[in-house]
């Protein structure tokens, strides 16, 4: 069995595949809500850590162990919250298998796998409690380049300063029991369209449809004049980091998270941008992310952050005095992330050192290879520099962000690296031709 879970600032959701393999959705956990998930103890809000082992335990209570966990997590900590997650589940008996995706990938995995993204560049915005984390991608083929991505978090939070305010407007504290009442009234049949009536009505006269009540709360009131001056607020900071942006023409946007729900928001982003609609009848922005990479950890989707094939070069040994040629794996398969730092040969969990060539420019074939432990298909030649004589260097794999690999040597100590273009890598292995 295999899991995916978003870990959110309030809450958590769960989702994996149907038992017959077709489409995700989300899993019910005891003190879930069907829309906003499993709500988080004030302990684990203060870490994605314990919040993950916290979740991860109300699953295994009722539906047992997995072998496979995709965690879903912010492109803005995603690098320091991957290597916090190796720590998860130190000492579990059967620990699931950590599998860490950003929010970008996971969305477009859904979309991806639903054929609703094409190759292009997207902008994906997910719009939740603490900031706006926009980022944007180029789809191409198989992979999935992060090609920029920015976050503003007011400090008052995104999502939570707008509940905040609208809560403020009718009295009430943002605490658990007004949030979760304000929740249910957006829930309301034709509550989405009285909100985006009103408020287009006080956009146009303001004097007069400012005090109109869009919400009660009870006996409690919330206003459109609030609501309007709070979106207003939230749409500043959206289009300013949006402008950020050289993306060119109306790009494909995709919003996700909690805000995203507010219909006069998508009309907002639409008015600027070609809105890409969510797969599925009715598909709740919030659980977006959890269903792609529920998707993804049950192997119908690859979200395409990762080259999947191993990397290697072909290097010259002398063994008993004979000159040996051998294949020097760079880069397992799975491990090479666009945008990421490069990746270097390891033996023992030790870098590899390579003798620089000698005299002259060398020839160094470098290869692919689908099988572990099979032979390795070679897609590119380069010539290396000769380096100074003693001269020893590691070897590694960089790609860019738009998905160009790059051979790197570093040498051993002090000293620049060189990097050598090598162009795209191949996904489809069939027929390739160096």
């Amino acid at each position: 069995m295999t899991l995916a879970i978003d870990i959110g600032t309030h809450y958590a959701r769960v989702a994996r595949v149907a038992p017959d393999g077709s489409t995700p959705g989300l899993v019910d956990l005891p003190g879930g809500t069907p829309d906003e998930g499993l709500a988080l103890s004030t302990t684990a809000r203060g870490s994605r850590v314990t919040a993950l082992t916290e979740t991860y335990d109300a699953f295994r209570a009722r539906h047992g162990p997995v072998r496979r966990i995709v965690v879903v997590l912010p492109q803005r900590e995603k690098a320091e919250l991957t290597r916090q997650l190796g720590s998860a589940f130190a000492g579990v008996p059967d620990a699931p298998e950590l599998r860490p995706l950003g929010t970008p990938h996971a969305v477009l995995a859904l979309l991806r796998h639903s054929g609703s993204a094409a190759d292009g560049r997207y902008v994906v915005c997910d719009l939740g409690a603490r900031a706006a984390d926009i980022s944007v991608c180029a789809v191409t083929g198989h992979s999935v380049a992060l090609v920029d991505a920015v976050s503003r978090a007011p400090a008052e939070g995104l999502g939570d300063g707008f509940d905040a305010a609208l809560l403020a407007d009718a009295g009430l504290p943002a605490d658990a029991a007004a949030l979760s009442a304000l929740a249910a009234v957006r829930r309301e049949d034709g509550a989405a369209q009285r909100l985006q009536s009103l408020l287009a009505r006080a956009e146009r006269s303001p004097g007069v449809y400012d005090s109109t009540t869009v919400h009660w709360l009870g006996d409690r009131q919330v206003r459109a004049g609030v609501v309007r001056r709070s979106l207003a607020a939230v749409t500043t900071v959206l289009d300013t980091a949006l402008d950020g942006f050289r993306v060119g023409g109306r790009p494909s946007l995709v919003a996700v998270g909690g805000l995203s729900r507010l219909s006069p928001l998508h009309d907002h982003l639409g008015a600027r941008h070609e809105l890409v609609a969510l797969p599925g009848e009715g598909t709740d922005p919030c659980h977006a992310a959890v269903l792609g990479a529920a998707l993804v950890a049950a192997g119908l989707v690859d979200p395409g952050d990762r080259y999947p094939h191993a990397v290697c070069v072909g290097t010259h040994r002398m063994v008993a005095g004979e000159l040996r040629t051998e294949e020097l794996e760079i880069s397992p398969a799975g491990t090479l992330e666009p945008g990421a730092p490069p990746v270097f040969a390891e033996s023992g969990g030790q870098r590899v050192r390579i003798r620089a060539a000698q005299g002259a420019q060398r020839e160094v074939v470098v290869s692919v290879r689908a099988v572990p432990g099979g032979a390795g298909v070679p897609v590119r030649s380069v010539r290396v520099p000769p380096g100074s004589p003693g001269e020893r260097c590691h070897l590694g794999i960089r790609l860019s962000v738009e998905g160009i690999a790059h051979l790197v040597l570093q040498p051993v100590g002090a000293g620049a690296g060189t990097e050598l273009p090598l162009g795209p890598l191949p996904v489809d292995l069939t027929g390739v031709r160096r």
